[in-house]
């Protein structure tokens, strides 16, 4: 406690302390430290300093906490983070970091005041308009806004327009507070209906509403913002769609502009230009255009056709995917796709996955429901027969065949689907065989990714809410071993990881693993998950070294995340060109004429025997048309065969992203290639 009430300590991010007067701002402890650094900041984090001393270890006694009080402490100081105006007073003591155009927590910030900014000009254009909500959003931000009249292109135009001078105002963002009751009277006389919901229903009576006002725009707002419009440096206005007021097609209907924003307008072209490569890497169109996929409304929507040529890939996925858990002590299971209800209500899935699975099949011996996941099954091998310390851990594999009730809009090409394969695994441990299991899950999973070329990838691990008493099961200290667990794995690994609260299963706390493409973007596919509920759900036991009956703990695993998303990823990280291994056309064999065709045909015959995957391209066709017809394919190799070629037994050879690199041997073209697939090269 502070013996200068006010004083209030302050601790910067290098360890160093200030003391000040209470009241002071980050912003003026910024420009104490360097009138550069106030410029750049945009927002603060805090902390309350005094929760953190509180928690930790003892430095006089050598106290140390429990992996339960560790994580508890951790969820907490992670809770009590905000991000408050530059202008806020400080009146506690407190950890302070000031964010800059550096920092990512920032942009969110930035796009706010953004979503702001384009309110001011709606309701300077068009003032008849009535307010909704604004947030930032992962890739920008929204608007919603009530106005009988539909906006225009031409309006959207003016809007962005009328931003821009905004802007150039350079106005304050100004945090005012309001008694709740004048508030809902002000906004009641506006007719601003919007206003008045989100302020009954996000307030209590009593307390003031805060308010954001910059010029003469006021808006319902808890912040925080960035200090004036002229911090929103590089903005556009995008597009507009409808959607019912609070999703109800009784109320009336809103308009959402969307829009983006970023701290300057390179990094804006850079995201543009970035959009325009993933729209040119859509799985979706690419897997029309190599004819390697589809889904068809007469069978219905999220539901997979493996064509050949894609079926040829995931063949080769699960091969290798199948091959590698055997090579790391797994055994291979197959469980079938329907099973009782009773089992799911068992399991939990019945009582906190019901919404996700399909509705259950009425026959004449029971309620059967399609399995969701693969997990009750592997269970039921476990239990089949008993169990000693000495048989543990046990792990089962499974390539099977899964089936979720996604609603209609959520649906998007091979990424999320209805019915898919997870390459699923469950491993049956003791206790002290957790950690090395989990780590030995991650590894697994990191050699997933670089062998199908995926280079970086980031952690999170996701944990319960012991609040939310509807969507977990089980005790506090089984759920503060389990998170502990993990947490040891990482930091034994050396692997950084961010903590999300909430995101759990519903049976355990999980390592999730989102690899980088080639665009930078994050995909969710490989999971580790701890389960100790499910084990104690269906009285699993083995036999200890004590003679004595134990229950084993649980890993649940999927590094693909289902086959056909991580195929779809694999489509748009390669933009449709997959590596020699994978490409289900290996080499195209191009005759420059008729008379060169035998030849052609003998040299398929040495590839495939030497187990490459071939196409002939025999027609009666120009030479530059067959080969830009192969390339549209994005075969890796081309070989063109003509006189010089037949009379030296060789071929010339084209190669994708590359071009020309003439004539050589065949025995030496086929003994590359077979090179190059054997390695599971990524280049050519």
């Amino acid at each position: 406690m502070n013996i200068d009430a006010k004083s209030i300590q302050v601790q910067l991010p290098d360890g160093s302390a200030r003391t000040v007067p209470a009241g002071t701002t980050p912003l003026s402890i910024a420009a104490s430290i360097s009138p550069r650094l106030a410029a750049a900041a945009v927002v603060a984090q805090v902390s309350p300093l005094q929760a953190r001393s509180d928690h930790a270890p003892s430095i006089e006694t050598g106290e140390e906490k429990s992996a339960s009080e560790a994580f508890m402490y951790a969820a907490e100081d992670a809770a009590s983070e905000r991000l408050v105006d530059l202008t806020t007073p400080l009146e506690e003591d407190v950890t302070l970091r000031l964010l800059t155009e550096k920092d990512v927590e920032a942009l969110t910030v930035v796009r706010h005041s953004a979503a702001h900014v384009m309110a001011t000009a709606v309701l300077e254009l068009f003032p008849e308009t009535k307010l909704g909500h604004g947030p930032a959003t992962d890739s920008g931000f929204f608007y919603d806004f009530y106005r009988p009249t539909p906006f225009t292109p031409e309006d959207l135009k003016a809007i962005e327009d009328r931003m821009a001078v905004i802007v150039a105002r350079d106005e304050k963002f100004v945090r005012e507070w309001e008694p709740r009751d004048e508030g809902l009277l002000r906004f009641k006389a506006e007719n601003d209906f919007m206003k008045m919901h989100f302020i009954e229903r996000f307030t209590v009576p009593g307390e003031k509403i805060s308010l954001y006002r910059n010029g003469a725009f006021v808006d319902f707002c808890r912040g925080p913002h960035v200090p004036s419009t002229s911090r929103v440096k590089a903005f556009k206005v995008l597009t507009i769609a409808g959607a019912y007021w609070l999703g109800d097609e009784k109320n009336p209907q809103l308009q959402r502009i969307y829009g983006t924003a970023f701290f300057s307008k390179k990094e804006m072209d850079e995201h543009f230009a970035r959009l325009e490569e993933a729209q040119r890497r859509d799985h979706r169109v690419l897997g029309k255009q190599l004819d390697l996929f589809s889904i068809q409304e007469i069978a219905g929507p999220g539901l997979v056709f493996w064509h050949p040529k894609g079926g040829i890939i995931r063949k080769l996925m699960e091969d290798w995917m199948r091959e590698e858990c055997i090579r790391r002590g797994y055994d291979m299971v197959f469980t079938p796709h329907v099973m009782r209800k009773d089992l799911w209500k068992i399991s939990g899935h019945e009582g906190f996955y019901a919404q996700n699975m399909y509705a259950p099949m009425e026959l004449d011996d029971a309620d059967y429901r399609l399995k969701p996941m693969n997990c009750p099954g592997h269970i039921l091998i476990y239990k089949n027969t008993p169990k000693s310390y000495r048989d543990l851990p046990v792990r089962y594999a499974e390539l099977g065949n899964v089936y979720r009730y996604e609603r209609s809009g959520t649906m998007h090409g091979l990424l999320r689907v209805r019915g898919f394969t997870q390459d699923d695994a469950h491993i049956f441990c003791t206790p002290d065989q957790i950690e090395d299991e989990v780590a030995a899950c991650i590894d697994f999973a990191d050699a997933v990714l670089k062998t199908f070329g995926f280079a970086e990838f980031k952690v999170e691990l996701s944990t319960w809410d012991p609040k939310d008493k509807t969507s977990f099961v089980g005790s506090e200290d089984n759920w503060a071993l389990a998170i502990g667990s993990l947490e040891r794995v990482l930091q034994r690994k050396g692997i950084p990881y961010k903590t999300i609260a909430g995101e759990a299963a519903f049976y355990g706390p999980k390592i999730d693993i989102k690899l980088v493409d080639a665009l930078g973007r994050l995909w969710q596919l490989s999971t580790v998950q701890f389960d100790f509920n499910l084990p104690a759900r269906f009285e699993l036991e083995y036999v200890g070294e004590d003679g004595e009956r134990h229950q084993p703990v649980m890993v649940h695993r999927a590094l693909f995340g289902s086959v056909e998303r991580f195929f779809g990823v694999l489509i748009e990280h390669y933009a449709g060109a997959f590596p020699l291994w994978l490409a289900p056309v290996q080499v195209g064999l191009v005759p420059i004429s008729e008379k060169h065709i035998d030849y052609a045909k003998k040299v398929q015959e040495q590839l495939q025997f030497a187990g490459l995957r071939v196409e002939l391209d025999d027609r009666n066709e120009k030479m530059n048309a067959k080969i830009r017809d192969l390339t549209m394919q994005k075969i890796p190799y081309l070989l063109v065969m003509g006189d010089k070629e037949v009379a030296a037994d060789a071929v010339s050879v084209r190669t994708r992203g590359i071009g020309d690199q003439g004539s050589i041997p065949l025995d030496e073209f086929i003994e590359k290639a077979k090179r190059l697939v054997g390695e599971k090269s990524l280049s050519l």
